[in-house]
């Protein structure tokens, strides 16, 4: 039987004539998983300063930093489609469940890490949580996007979005005032504390500074999975699996040409993203000259940008079909990026600054786009896009490399740029729903 999809390509959206764009009767649940998105924005962009300051207290190169990435992403990749698996069974709620939980004992994994200094400790840490963090993003992106008008999905995905830059802003800006010491030791200096027996102590003193942020964090996260284990949740859409019929294939998705190249572009938005603000510390402290807790304070600004740009286009999606929008900042943001790489120094700096509000809608808007049409098989082609979160664990190393190969951070940043490339021929050619037979 053929099943033909709607084409959503361009012109006014339909939320702009009254669907509504929040569920009725459902405000609770929508507000406990919408603070997820400010939840786990945290410890995302906390690992920015992590790479820093690992740098530091174990005195390693860009590119084993960037492992930080690399472990975290892999959490994600891994656990996306357990996750997927588990709320087919279980439902939502439990992912939720789960996914707080995982988060809680791998924030608190950074207290005997501290203790222990390996670095490879803290990489499991890392890991863990990251775990935790796919459980929740598998659940929260189709449950937000199901949960209410179907026509409204992209932008109600993009308001709940929107809260995830504030978790950004309050990781960075917790990283930059309670884990950078200010304390940059010169290479004359390390010298002199290797020379009295004093360096060892400073670098155990740097690495104990992680502990005090990632146990408070913690306990928000155990606190959080107590609040929606206590409230009910409704069953939405393809909640009810329990027929053959309503379990999803996977093998259906490759039905969908526009769901798989939402994958593609998820994979190399999130490595922009990821890789972008990874190395912006460093960008800003080689070609300013600026010290950590400036170039901290300038990576705080440019996720407040981010935040700026989730709200103001979840507005202009009232008006811009989302693939078109999505589109035009894509391409801006190739020649941001150009001039980031080809003018590096304060022009450069703000070039890359102001990539970070151009971005802001590339991830709900993929995401939401991607689900458009798949029915029972939203669950599975939601954890399918969730690791293509992978992209972070892969771009951020390469960035690394090329950093450190061609002694150039702004050139690491052709990275991202060819990225947005990808996103704007998506956008533009790939994001419509096509039609798709089914037997």
């Amino acid at each position: 039987m053929a099943v033909s999809t709607s084409l959503h390509s361009g012109g006014l959206p339909s939320q702009s004539f009254g669907h509504r764009l929040f569920p009725a009767g459902q405000l609770v649940p929508f507000i406990l998983v919408t603070a997820l998105f400010f939840l786990w924005g945290i410890p995302n962009n906390l690992n920015d300063v992590l790479i820093r300051q690992f740098m530091k207290s174990f005195s390693i190169s860009r590119l084993q930093a960037g492992l930080v990435q690399s472990a975290f992403y892999m959490g994600y990749f891994l656990l996306a489609m357990p996750a997927a698996l588990v709320m087919r069974k279980l439902g939502y709620k439990a992912g939720f469940i789960i996914g707080l939980l995982l988060y809680t004992v791998g924030a608190f994994l950074f207290w005997p890490a501290a203790f222990m200094g390996q670095y490879g400790y803290f990489l499991c840490a890392l890991f863990v949580i990251a775990s935790g963090l796919s459980f929740l993003e598998t659940a929260s992106n189709p449950f937000i996007a199901q949960l209410g008008d179907p026509d409204t999905s992209e932008q109600r995905l993009n308001f709940s979005q929107a809260f995830n830059p504030f978790g950004a802003i309050s990781g960075a800006l917790i990283g930059t005032t309670f884990i950078f010491s200010g304390v940059e030791l010169t290479p004359a200096e390390v010298a002199a504390r290797q020379s009295a027996g004093t360096y060892e102590a400073y670098l155990r003193t740097e690495t104990l500074r992680v502990i005090e942020p990632y146990l408070v964090l913690g306990c928000v996260t155990l606190f959080w999975a107590f609040l929606i284990w206590r409230t009910k949740f409704p069953a939405i859409q393809s909640e009810h699996e329990n027929s053959p019929e309503d379990q999803g294939r996977f093998r259906e998705l490759f039905r969908y040409p526009h769901f798989l190249l939402a994958v593609v572009a998820q994979f190399f938005y999130v490595g922009a993203q990821v890789g972008t603000w990874s190395y912006f510390i460093q960008y800003v402290q080689e070609y300013t000259h600026q010290p950590e807790k400036v170039a901290g304070y300038f990576l705080t600004g440019t996720l407040a940008a981010f935040g700026v740009g989730r709200f103001v286009s979840a507005y202009l999606m009232r008006f811009i079909a989302p693939n078109k929008l999505m589109g035009a900042y894509a391409v801006v943001n190739v020649i941001l990026a150009s001039v980031g790489v080809l003018k590096p120094g304060w022009i450069g700096l703000w070039a890359i600054f102001l990539t970070s509000l151009f971005m802001s809608l590339m991830f709900p808007t993929i995401f939401a786009l991607g689900l458009k049409g798949l029915g029972p098989n939203t669950k599975i082609g939601g954890s399918l896009i969730v690791m293509a979160i992978i992209g972070g664990a892969v771009l951020t190393p390469a960035m690394g490399w090329i950093s450190e190969e061609f002694h150039s951070v702004a050139l690491a940043y052709a990275v991202p740029l060819s990225a947005y490339v990808i996103i704007a021929l998506y956008s533009f050619f790939g994001a419509p729903e096509r039609s798709v037979q089914t037997t």
